[in-house]
């Protein structure tokens, strides 16, 4: 590797980006059952031979809401075997956490966190899969990101005033911002005039 090469990488990103995974898509099909996890292995994999910098996931990881505790199981365990490890991170993030990550209990990327050992960090948004549910407006993400795994962003909890606030990501002199909106719920009304 030349000298223009070893500068050249410590100023690069590498990242993979995937999205609509559905974890879980027909899993009790005798056919086609794994064809989700085999996805999700192979892009963990394939991240973990070219060293990416991070993974950025584009949204519905899982295809329902609530996956099967084997989904779940599944892509925990895929999860630890490709992202966790001694690699050190080669990027600083340079944003507000609490601000991209303030409604976790945990408002930091993983890879800062000195209880886990992250060699390659996963960002990702929910999509309208996997979106946020119920009175706590909780989605698998949140299990994931409670859990240290992923980096969940992107969340509005109003649909009336939306702020989105960038992930800054910094690595050597290259800067980018990850922009993300998870899918809302936006409940439509019908005006009686309407209905005929």
């Amino acid at each position: 590797m030349s000298h223009a090469d070893a500068l050249d990488d410590e100023n690069t990103f590498k990242i993979l980006v995937a999205t609509d995974i559905h974890l879980g898509f027909m899993e009790k099909d005798a056919v086609r059952g794994n064809d989700t996890f085999v996805t999700l292995n192979e892009i963990l994999r394939l991240a973990q031979e070219n060293e990416v910098d991070f993974i950025l996931l584009g949204g519905d990881l899982f295809h329902e809401n609530k996956p099967s505790r084997k989904t779940l199981h599944t892509c925990l365990e895929l999860l630890r075997k490709y992202c966790m490890g001694d690699r050190p991170v080669q990027f600083e993030i340079l944003s507000d956490q609490s601000v991209n990550f303030g409604f976790s209990k945990f408002p930091w990327v993983n890879y800062q966190d000195g209880n886990l050992n992250i060699s390659i960090p996963v960002f990702s948004i929910h999509g309208n899969h996997d979106d946020p549910t119920g009175a706590d407006a909780l989605c698998a993400l949140d299990i994931l990101s409670c859990a240290g795994f992923v980096n969940h962003f992107g969340r509005s909890m109003s649909v009336e005033k939306i702020d989105i606030s960038p992930v800054l990501l910094q690595k050597g002199s290259t800067k980018i911002a990850l922009y993300g909106l998870g899918k809302r719920v936006i409940f439509y009304y019908l005006c009686p005039c309407m209905i005929l």
